[in-house]
């Protein structure tokens, strides 16, 4: 059984940063595509991130395609998500989520694991 456990959130200015950190436990990550899912207030999950267990191909939404950076560490079975230039319609609930799968995915009811997810909240 594989498990996620995502860390890193809080609250930020706008322009700042945060990274988000999900660990992977269970199975190996390699074997497993891992996507950022973003639930704003009152809203459904978006895919705004993913990374490939096959090529490490990488897919951003347009909403934060040149702020935010995804990455991971099999060493650490850790995928992270480095957030820069912050706005206020990032505030919400980030999950991150597995699917056994070499393609990346964007779509909430293709993954498999959830993360309880983590709050992230930027406002002056």
């Amino acid at each position: 059984q594989l498990q996620l456990v995502e860390s890193g959130g809080g609250l930020v200015q706008p322009g700042g940063s945060l990274r988000l950190s999900c660990e992977v436990s269970g199975v190996s990550p390699d074997y497993y595509t891992i996507g950022w899912f973003h639930q704003a207030p009152g809203k459904e999950h978006e895919g705004i991130s993913c990374v490939s267990s096959y090529d490490g191909r990488t897919y951003y939404s347009d909403s934060v395609k040149g702020r935010f950076t995804i990455s991971r560490d099999n060493a650490k079975n850790t995928v992270y998500l480095q957030m820069n230039n912050l706005i206020p319609a990032d505030t919400g609930v980030y999950y991150c989520a597995a699917v056994m799968a070499t393609k990346c995915s964007s779509t909430y009811s293709d993954m498999d694991y959830w993360g309880e997810g983590v709050q992230v909240t930027v406002s002056s």
